[in-house]
């Protein structure tokens, strides 16, 4: 059986460009690209589907999100975000949380498809498991083939539009502050190891303090959440380092937990620093020293993305700002 992505090798064009030609799209496509796509399909025999079709012309009004945890405030922003702008465009939204599950993200993103909403939006980090990235990549290519849209918020290696948050130039601003402010022994609680979000972020942070001649920090793994800052604080912390920084700002809430069921005082006896600046969680005592992420816009700005009339994949790449609050103290 002829497929469109045989029609599109055959032609010398993307796969989305054979799409938007044979699915009825009405994004534009220039007339010597359409005349080779359309003389592709003819020579190979390629046979259009209707559903496609129906899908490319956007007849569908839902678009679907699919985040790792509503309840992570970090992925409640995006979707607000996101949400905001279905609403300005008459759409609904299908929300789906796969709390890191490879499997049922991959699952979502087939069932999505099958039930031909006009876009799926991909809220996450992606592993370090290049197997299930690839197979995700298989399935969103698929959708797309159908004429779906797709736009992701993370790392650029789905082939799909995306918001990419500045994960280790953020993480190397706040280094070069908190050394700024006297620190010279830090601690990073840098999360799962195969998380790539976790892992830009804590190599981010050490090859700056390496670039300052600082010495490299205490690296603590644990579970990216609440509950795996708590944990990881306390080795942090007999470690000697002067600053942890926790490589999200729920898991510096974790810590500053731990570190006040200990006695520990923040930041007198010792400095805290989280990222992402959580809107929900700038009320706490001492306020959190952390990485500004325009969290809402970039949703906004990724659902937009994908709705829009673009042929080719783009990359959008958005700034951290180093915000220091209460948690931090210059040393004498």
């Amino acid at each position: 059986m002829v497929t469109l992505e045989d029609v599109a090798k055959h032609a010398g064009v993307s796969l989305a460009t054979a799409s938007r030609v044979l699915n009825g799209s009405t994004r534009q496509v220039g007339a010597s690209l359409r005349a080779r796509v359309e003389l592709a399909a003819t020579q190979l025999g390629y046979r259009t589907n209707v559903a496609a079709q129906t899908l490319a012309r956007g007849a569908a009004n839902v678009v679907g999100l699919v985040v790792h945890d509503l309840v992570d405030p970090y992925f409640a922003a995006l979707a607000d975000g996101a949400m905001r702008v279905a609403e300005s465009r008459g759409l609904m939204v299908m929300v789906g949380t796969t709390h890191r599950d490879t499997e049922r993200e991959i699952a979502y993103v087939s069932t999505l498809s099958a039930q031909r909403v006009r876009a799926v939006l991909l809220a996450g980090s992606r592993t370090a498991d290049l197997r299930a990235t690839r197979r995700l990549r298989e399935e969103l290519d698929r959708y797309r083939e159908g004429g779906g849209r797709v736009a992701c918020v993370g790392q650029d290696l789905l082939g799909a539009d995306t918001v990419a948050p500045g994960n280790r130039e953020g993480a190397a601003a706040l280094a070069a502050a908190l050394a700024g402010l006297g620190h010279r022994r830090f601690a990073v609680l840098a999360g799962p190891a195969g998380l790539i979000t976790a892992r830009d972020r804590t190599a981010g942070f050490a090859e700056a303090l390496a670039g300052l001649g600082l010495p490299a920090p205490y690296v603590v793994h644990g579970s990216f959440d609440r509950d795996g800052g708590y944990a990881a604080v306390g080795e942090a912390v007999k470690a000697g380092a002067t600053c942890v920084f926790a490589v999200n700002d729920v898991m510096a809430v974790g810590a500053l937990a731990a570190l006040r069921d200990r006695g520990v005082r923040v930041p007198e006896d010792v400095s805290v620093a989280g990222f992402d600046d959580i809107a929900t969680l700038r009320d706490l005592v001492p306020a959190l020293s952390t990485v500004r992420l325009p969290l809402a816009d970039m949703g906004a700005r990724a659902l937009e993305m994908a709705l829009d009339q673009v042929e080719e994949a783009r990359v959008e790449k958005i700034p951290g700002e180093v915000v220091l609050r209460e948690s931090t103290r210059r040393l004498a």
